[in-house]
C-alpha cells in the first residue's frame, strides 16, 4: 500500500499541482528518499484522501499532481475505547495499539486505579499511527474523563462493554445484535477496575464481559478487545 501522509489543505481535482511542504515533506525527501515519478497518498484525517504523483524535489518541500481523489465513508458502527491511563510509555503504546485496531474515539480515564498521567502528545501518537496503519481517518483523542463521565458515555450508547477478570460472562455471550451504530469499550488499569467502578458503570447500563482466560496488560487489553467485538458485530 502507498505511504500516506497527512495535510491541511487537501487538494482534490485530479490535475491540480500542489506544493507538498510540511514536517512529512522533509521525512518524505530526507528519510524516504522520494523522487521524480513516486506516488503516494495524501489525506485531510477525516475521511478524504488523494493520490498523487511527485513532479520535482525541492530542499524542503515536492511539486506533486492529484492523480485520483476519493472519500472514504465511515463504518456503520462507531467505537469508543475509555482507556485507563496505564504508566509511562505504556500509555502511547495503547494509543498506537487502539488507533491500529481502527477506534474512531479514545477517551483516557482516570480510574481509582491508575497510574499514569495524561499527555498533550496523545493525538500526536494517534496521527503517526494513522499514519503508519494507512488510516484515512485519524482517531479522536479527548482530553481525560473522570468516572462520572465515562457513565454518561454509556447512557449514549447502544451498547457498553466493562471487560472484567471477575466477570462471569464470556463476550460471546454479551455481543448478541449486530444492530450497534454507538459501541462503547472500557478498559481498566493495570491494578484492575474496582468492584465500585464497576457497579456504576454497570448501573449506568453497562454490561460485563470475560475476555479469555489470560490476564491481558491494560496497553494490551484494547486491541484484543475491539478486534475481537468487530468480529462479533461483522464490522470486520
Amino acid at each position: 500500500m502507498l505511504t500516506l501522509f497527512f495535510v491541511d489543505n487537501l487538494p482534490t481535482q485530479v490535475g491540480q499541482t500542489y506544493e507538498f511542504d510540511n514536517e512529512d515533506a522533509n521525512h518524505a525527501i530526507r528519510v524516504l528518499r522520494m523522487n521524480a515519478g513516486d506516488i503516494f497518498m495524501l489525506s485531510d484525517g477525516n475521511g478524504a484522501w488523494s493520490e498523487v504523483k511527485v513532479h520535482a524535489v525541492k530542499k524542503k518541500s515536492l511539486e506533486v499532481e492529484v492523480i485520483s481523489s476519493g472519500f472514504q465513508e465511515p463504518l456503520a458502527t462507531t467505537i469508543t475505547v475509555v482507556q485507563a491511563l496505564p504508566k509511562g510509555d505504556r500509555a502511547k503504546e495503547a494509543i498506537e495499539l487502539l488507533t491500529e485496531a481502527g477506534v474512531d474515539r479514545i477517551i483516557p480515564w482516570q480510574a481509582s486505579r491508575s497510574i499514569g498521567k495524561a499527555s498533550d502528545k496523545f493525538a500526536v501518537t494517534a496521527r503517526e499511527a494513522s499514519k503508519q496503519s494507512r488510516r484515512f481517518r485519524i482517531p479522536e483523542v479527548t482530553s481525560t474523563a473522570t468516572t462520572e463521565q465515562i457513565c454518561d458515555a454509556i447512557k449514549v450508547s447502544d451498547l457498553a462493554i466493562v471487560f472484567h477478570e471477575s466477570a462471569e460472562i464470556k463476550l460471546s455471550d454479551v455481543v448478541t445484535s449486530h444492530n450497534v451504530s454507538n459501541l462503547l469499550v472500557i478498559i481498566g488499569p493495570e491494578g484492575g477496575i474496582t468492584p465500585a467502578e464497576v457497579e456504576v458503570f454497570t448501573a449506568a447500563g453497562a454490561k460485563t464481559a470475560l475476555m479469555g482466560r489470560p490476564i491481558l496488560r491494560s496497553a494490551h487489553a484494547g486491541i484484543a478487545a475491539v478486534a475481537a467485538v468487530s468480529a462479533l458485530l461483522k464490522v470486520w
